[in-house]
């Protein structure tokens, strides 16, 4: 069996991912997480809880800004790693305008500690979860990974900008085809709490108004986090003599945020009580991803509509154990 370093696997993504990968049959997993305390980390132990069940998985709590190379070592304890997904970060825009140098610290700090990792284990491939705030507010859409003149307009979207240009010193430097996903905006069941579906819909559940920043005419790239799993399960077998490769994973098909809402309504039976108030400073009106580059090296084909992606958001957090309001 081949090892991979998964960190952040224990997160919403993560250990959709995990499993995924697991199911396969074919991988053993490190996954490495600290348990950040952004959100309960209730919930992130719940994610681990049938993960945890499988001989081939094993799951390290470790801040992987503080690890030195020996630590990283003992915990590979000698094993191969062929392949690091690296999806571990300090997330969300607002947040990180209050806290830029912890968001420089775990996005930027950590990468480099991880890069150090795969330089000194050989490792063959870093695939990095990257963003779609790298192209800040670009007017050209849908935005295309040639795109340039990328101008990130909060602390978060720079730190993922950092780390993709320290992928590409490393990948010209140390022989590591290093693979870039800018993820566009996911959701879908274990989704962060703090992220609209999910916000939308406890705040619906209790009967609480909805504040929209802006009109509502701002639009996101909703994508599916299962299309997520499979665009970068799609990764870890791609190959290029290019050391340094971008990619974007979205749905290719922006919603407005009343039209999201509207689709919660409809899936709910349920209608919001929406409140408008000024934009956030770090928004972006909205995002659009060409995904033609991922389609074509990748075969990536997004396939969860907004319904039925809401209905299996809606699915789950009808199921879940753990209440989180």
């Amino acid at each position: 069996m081949k090892t991979i370093l998964l960190t952040g696997g224990a997160g919403f993504i993560g250990s959709h991912l995990a499993g995924a990968l697991l199911d396969t049959g074919i991988y053993r997993l490190i996954c490495i997480d600290n348990l950040d305390d952004f959100y309960s980390p209730r919930l992130k132990r719940d994610n681990l809880e049938r993960l945890l069940l499988n001989p081939h998985f094993r799951f390290v709590e470790a801040d992987m800004t503080t690890l030195s190379l020996p630590e990283w070592q003992n915990i590979c304890h000698g094993e191969q790693i062929g392949k690091i997904i690296h999806l571990a970060a300090k997330a969300g825009v607002r947040p990180s305008i209050s806290d830029p140098a912890g968001y420089y610290r775990t996005n930027v700090i950590g990468m480099i500690n991880l890069l150090e990792f795969a330089r000194h284990a050989q490792v063959s491939q870093f695939i990095f979860s990257s963003s779609s705030s790298v192209y800040g507010d670009h007017p050209r859409v849908p935005w295309q990974e040639s795109a340039e003149g990328l101008h990130p307009i909060s602390p978060y979207a720079a730190s993922k900008t950092a780390g993709e240009q320290i992928g590409a010193v490393y990948a010209h430097l140390h022989d590591i085809q290093f693979v870039a996903l800018r993820l566009f905006t996911v959701y879908g069941p274990r989704q962060r709490p703090d992220l609209a579906v999910h916000k939308f819909y406890n705040l619906m559940k209790l009967g609480q108004p909805i504040t929209l920043y802006g009109d509502g005419s701002t639009s996101r790239d909703y994508t599916f986090v299962g299309d997520i799993v499979n665009g970068i399960m799609a990764a870890i077998d791609f190959r290029s003599e290019e050391r340094f490769n971008v990619f974007n994973i979205g749905s290719g098909r922006p919603v407005s945020l009343l039209d999201l809402v509207r689709a919660l309504e409809d899936t709910m039976g349920k209608k919001a009580d929406l409140r408008f108030t000024d934009e956030q400073p770090g928004d972006v009106k909205q995002t659009w991803a060409d995904i033609a580059r991922a389609g074509k090296f990748l075969h990536y084909k997004p396939q969860t509509t907004l319904t039925e992606g809401i209905e299996a958001f809606l699915q789950w957090k009808e199921n879940a154990t753990t209440v989180e309001y």
